[in-house]
């Protein structure tokens, strides 16, 4: 029995130092992901001709990271600006030297499950990685 006990320690273990690398690279890349789209977005919305972060700019950023593996329900994006203006109104663009701001969070889903089984503890079901930025906008009319 004892030695039973001590082979499914190890396999566990094993498994365990196998598989971690991956999926820590998983998270990696995710993260990169979300802060790029962040960038993009952000280079986008403040530029001289927008001044803004619509809806339309969000769904095709949601329909760019369905095709790198996101769920794009799961996506969720705050736009805020430095002076309390709605950065979202294509009829009242952020001005020029205004703070346009971008945060997008995606859950971690079940990627620490492994990491549970071995005991370690890890982040519950609500947490959430994200990526934020901020761009002074270019808007002049």
């Amino acid at each position: 029995m004892k030695q039973i006990l001590v082979f499914i320690l190890f396999a566990t273990m094993l498994c365990w130092f196998m598989f971690a690398p991956v999926y820590k690279h998983v998270i990696i890349v995710r993260q990169a992901v979300l802060q790029k789209e962040v960038d993009y977005l952000l280079e986008i919305g403040a530029n001289g001709r927008h001044g803004y972060i619509n809806s339309t700019m969000i769904q095709e950023s949601k329909d760019r990271m369905a095709e790198r593996g996101f769920i794009p329900g799961d996506l969720v994006y705050t736009v805020n600006t430095t002076t309390g203006v709605r950065g979202m109104d294509p009829g009242m663009p952020v001005w020029r030297g205004t703070g346009l701001s971008l945060k997008m969070t995606y859950p971690y889903h079940r990627l620490f499950v492994i990491d549970q089984l071995v005991g370690i503890t890890v982040p519950s079901g609500s947490d959430r990685m994200g990526a934020a930025g901020m761009k002074m906008s270019e808007y002049v009319p």
